[in-house]
């Protein structure tokens, strides 16, 4: 087996696993750093595309400011155990089932794909290098650009009005 594969395995294997422990751990902070591990683990397969620019990026944009929204969201919704409610041992086991069936298919497609015969036609242009990216970004792609930093800001809106406290009068 040559280095790449192997490289490449365990990182599925830590890709997938992190993610499983996302889904299955009870506190909301450790399901938080799972899923931190799995974006690094992810940036690594990136790494391996000889994508460098998008591994970077897949860093500081999820693992750093995503993964600090959702860490001040948990914190400001003050997610107590007395406070949590139980679900039942079916809702887990069902989410478990469903995670292990979604798994199976994914390998399942993943085993019996085929590669592309035939030539590649190359535009020519570099994606790799940063003004290229940023052109297609803010040319092409400018309304979904805007739309998803949209999305970000309300988003983050939502999540300091779900978190305040009524005043109760006395």
């Amino acid at each position: 087996m040559s280095t790449i594969l192997i490289i490449f395995c365990v990182l599925s294997a830590v890709t997938i696993a992190t993610a499983f422990l996302t889904i299955y751990s009870r506190n909301p902070i450790h399901s938080a750093l799972y899923l931190v591990i799995s974006f690094f683990s992810i940036a690594g397969h990136y790494l391996l595309l000889n994508s460098q620019f998008l591994a970077i990026m897949h860093i500081i944009v999820y693992s750093g400011a995503i993964m600090i929204l959702f860490l001040f969201t948990i914190m400001l919704m003050n997610l107590n155990k007395e406070n949590e409610v139980h679900k039942p041992r079916i809702t887990r086991l069902g989410a478990i089932v469903s995670f292990c069936l979604i798994s199976l298919v994914l390998i399942a497609i993943f085993i019996n794909s085929k590669p592309i015969v035939g030539e590649y036609i190359s535009t020519g242009a570099d994606y790799q290098s940063i003004k290229v990216l940023g052109l297609v970004l803010l040319n092409e792609y400018m309304v979904p650009f805007e739309f998803a930093s949209i999305l970000l800001l309300v988003a983050m809106i939502g999540s300091v009005l779900l978190s305040k406290k009524e005043k109760t009068e006395k």
